[in-house]
């Protein structure tokens, strides 16, 4: 019956949250769901190695390069015969990952324009912190990269920008001032 609950329960009743619908259902949860970290991000393209060399000259690291197949990853993303290069490519602290694929079958498709704006519903872009904002920038537009609006300045905090790198993907840049 608790798991039941569980299943059901959007937040977690407690004393601090009164207003919650599995309370105001009368549910009693018995402990609180978690998840464990953020893994990584999986971004589709279309051209592999400018997707790497873009994301190494911002400053993540390649872990590793393979190819996966076979009917286990066919069950788990829902496609008949998948064959998909990937990299995976980590932070310098070690702590978030990115993983880059390039289906070969079944084919790609494009769900949105290729150089949809910031406001499109979905996920749109990716942030990183970084040093040197104006030095990333400029490797990153040897890499094709384009500046979407400005870099600007938010109060004495941060200055900030998005590009768009390789396959329309929105890169923020942020570089923390204080």
């Amino acid at each position: 019956m608790v798991a039941d609950m569980t299943a059901r329960a959007w937040w977690i009743a407690d004393d601090d949250n009164r207003d919650c619908p599995a309370a105001a259902a009368g549910a009693a949860i018995v402990e609180r769901m978690t998840i464990q970290r953020m893994d990584n991000v999986g971004i589709v393209v279309d051209d592999l190695k400018a997707a790497i060399a873009f994301f190494v000259e911002l400053g993540l690291e390649l872990e590793g390069e393979m190819p996966v197949e076979g009917r286990w990853v066919d069950r788990v993303v829902g496609l008949d015969d998948v064959r998909v290069d990937i990299a995976m490519l980590r932070t310098p602290d070690g702590h978030g990952r990115l993983e880059l694929m390039k289906f070969h079958t079944p084919t790609a498709v494009s769900a949105e324009p290729k150089n949809a704006p910031a406001n499109t519903l979905g996920i749109r872009r990716i942030m990183f912190a970084v040093e040197g904002i104006e030095d990333v920038l400029a490797r990153l537009q040897a890499h094709g990269a384009e500046l979407i609006g400005e870099l600007e300045q938010y109060e004495d905090s941060y200055r900030l920008c998005y590009v768009r790198g390789p396959e329309g993907i929105i890169v923020a840049l942020a570089e923390q001032l204080n």
